[in-house]
């Protein structure tokens, strides 16, 4: 397949996902990161991850944190925890965080997010003007009141994740009953927008059974509901979850990588001016896995700050990359901006392409979506 027979239509997208060509996937890739440095620039925004509990009241069959496994320690960090990584996150510049965990819908939970939210926007701050930090929550379905209660203390971006658009793949990943619904997935989402989140989304590529025409189909809905952001990466199991015990079809490394370089690249020929992450599940397949994202297209990268003894409970998959070090030099991470002499981006090796004027960091800045920016201002006049 040539990258100018590429068409973004359904037909274009399934061949595109289904061609195995080193050729094309690189022309792919190189045509993906031209078209976001077009439309938003060379800037990669960073977004300090933390993982607030690995609590969930969900069974999703593929999932480490799944309520059922009691190989998982649980765990649920502190008010103090939370604010002392929040703290590190604006002392690095890093402009925002993102408080990730668990699915509960208990109302000591939501007490504590909505505190927490508003003492995050009260710490001092480095970043561009002063302004607070920029919080994204990913913390699953909630009542729409909860998120208007979330979003009025101080949340403006809102991650979650449909894992498939297709229904009958859904109810292959997840438990059929009350607490798992396809429906109220899709729901949950026009309640964020409506209230006014940058409402995210993003699937699982690669997954058991899953066609490229289903993952084109996930393509077209992200740009169909008009997301301003998304989040997806490769599907990698768990040892401890029904999904990998039950001996589901899965593709080898190096192929669930290819393909998540390549709907990050087609994404952004389909909406170029959106955000999208350089998801951790890239490095667990390929040491240079974030990296190559944000070579793709991604253009928000996300350092883990969660408490080191935390973080390794935080299993969703296995494999999970803690990158205590840099993986270039063989040095410590330096406390203060987690940057050594090899290393000019974050855990990572964009040291040349820095150099080279190929990558921009955005730091103390929010990188609130462009696409969102541009429909506010469309919705205002």
């Amino acid at each position: 397949m040539d990258i100018q027979d590429l068409t973004l239509d359904r037909d274009g997208l399934i061949a595109a996902l289904e061609c195995n060509e080193p050729a094309f996937n690189e022309a792919l890739c190189k045509k993906a990161y031209e078209t976001k440095v077009a439309h938003i620039g060379t800037d990669v925004y960073l977004r300090g991850l933390i993982e607030i509990s690995n609590i969930c009241a969900k069974n999703c069959l593929y999932c480490g944190i799944r309520h059922d496994n009691t190989a998982c320690t649980r765990y649920e960090l502190s008010d103090e925890e939370v604010l002392a990584a929040a703290t590190k996150a604006a002392r690095m510049r890093y402009g925002s965080v993102v408080i990730q965990g668990g699915e509960r819908t208990d109302a000591a939970f939501v007490r504590k997010i909505t505190r927490l939210l508003k003492a995050i926007k009260a710490l001092p701050t480095a970043s561009e003007g002063g302004i607070p930090l920029g919080v994204t929550l990913s913390l699953g379905e909630q009542p729409r009141e909860v998120y208007e209660e979330w979003f009025a203390a101080g949340a403006h971006r809102y991650l979650l994740r449909i894992e498939t658009t297709n229904p009958d793949l859904y109810y292959k990943i997840h438990p059929h009953d009350a607490l798992h619904s396809h429906e109220r997935r899709m729901e949950a989402l026009q309640d964020l927008k409506a209230i006014g989140y940058q409402a995210g989304t993003g699937a699982m590529i690669a997954l058991p059974w899953q066609t490229a025409a289903d993952m084109a189909d996930d393509l077209l809905f992200y740009k169909a509901f008009d997301a301003p952001m998304v989040g997806m990466g490769p599907y990698d199991p768990n040892d401890e979850t029904p999904l990998t015990q039950s001996g589901a079809p899965l593709l080898p490394d190096e192929q669930r990588f290819a393909l998540g370089l390549k709907m990050i690249a087609l994404l952004r020929l389909l909406m170029p001016d959106i955000n999208i992450a350089s998801a951790t599940a890239l490095e667990v397949l390929n040491p240079r896995g974030r990296e190559l994202g944000i070579l793709s297209g991604a253009n928000v990268f996300m350092p883990n700050i969660t408490p080191e003894e935390q973080m390794v409970k935080y299993n969703l998959y296995d494999r999970k990359t803690l990158l205590r070090d840099c993986p270039h030099s063989g040095e410590p991470r330096k406390e203060e901006n987690h940057i050594c002499k090899n290393c000019v981006f974050p855990f990572c090796s964009l040291g040349e392409n820095l150099q080279n004027g190929k990558v921009t960091i955005g730091w103390g800045r929010w990188g609130d979506s462009l696409h969102f920016q541009r429909n506010k201002s469309i919705h205002n006049e």
